[in-house]
Order: C-alpha cells, then structure tokens, then sequence
C-alpha cells in the first residue's frame, strides 16, 4: 500500500520556496510517479484561498487518484481544542491543530509540513502525541519534507 502523507499549508508554499524548494519538490515527484498518495483536508482548501494562484492550482497538475481528501469533522475540531486547552499551542494555532487533529483522525502514515515552530517541533509532537492517547487516537507521525524523500521504500 503506498504511504498517505498529509500535507499542509507549508508544503505548498514551500514548493516555491529557495529553502524549501528541493526537498518539497522531490516529494512532489514521488507523487507524481505513484511512489505515494497525497492526503488533503479542507484545512489546506480554506488556507489556500488566501494563497497566490501558483500556490493555490499547484495540485491541479497532479493525477486526482494521487490524492485523497479528508474532511474537517466535529471530532476533528474536538481533538484540536482539546490541544488548545492541553496548552500544547495557544489559541492562535487552531488552523494548525486542525490538521493535526485531521491527519489523526484520517489515520494517516506521516503528515509533511515545514511550519518548525508549532507543528514540526519535537515538544510540539510529544505534546499533540500526549493528547492523542489520552484520547484513544493513535500517535501521529510528524515530519518535513527532508525526511519523506525515500520514505516508504524499504
């Protein structure tokens, strides 16, 4: 079974990005070669709207069975003001904990994102992790690009 990563905003400005640019692309090639399945949610759709139409249509290039769409749910928004009241972020990152508690709940391999400072941060994850069991979620693993390259091809 290919590997589901979802991915967040991050990932699609990151594309364009001179930092960002040659590990997210080479995960966008993995993509378009079938390699994995990328896992969208309407967190991503709601930011985009906000996005520069490069950023905004870039998935409109790739094969739509490459891609699996996730909806935001009442769950999804329980899990994710539970991290808020937890104190794992403030309440300024909602739309971030939105993904995360979006991803969990999609039972996704990996979710992709560059955002260091509230979603790939290793007490950021040990915090989301903590509330995820403590409500019967599974862990969910958190990772940027860099580390997706030859994820899944052992």
């Amino acid at each position: 079974m290919k590997p589901r990563i979802y991915i967040d905003t991050s990932i699609m400005g990151g594309f364009f990005d001179q930092e960002f640019s040659m590990a997210t692309q080479a995960l966008f090639e993995r993509l378009k070669k079938g390699e994995i399945v990328f896992v969208v949610s309407d967190v991503l759709d709601k930011e985009l709207l906000r996005a520069p139409a490069h950023v905004r249509n870039l998935l409109d290039s790739y094969d739509a069975n490459s891609l699996e769409h996730v909806a935001l749910t009442q769950e999804s928004i329980d899990l994710a003001n539970r991290y808020i009241a937890e104190k794992v972020v403030g309440g300024a990152s909602i739309d971030d904990c939105y993904h995360i508690a979006t991803a969990t709940i999609a039972k996704v391999d990996v979710l992709a994102s560059w955002n260091f400072k509230h979603i790939v941060n290793l007490d950021r994850i040990k915090g989301y992790n903590g509330v995820n069991l403590k409500m019967g979620y599974s862990i969910i693993e958190i990772r940027n690009p860099k580390d997706l390259i030859s994820y899944g091809n052992d």
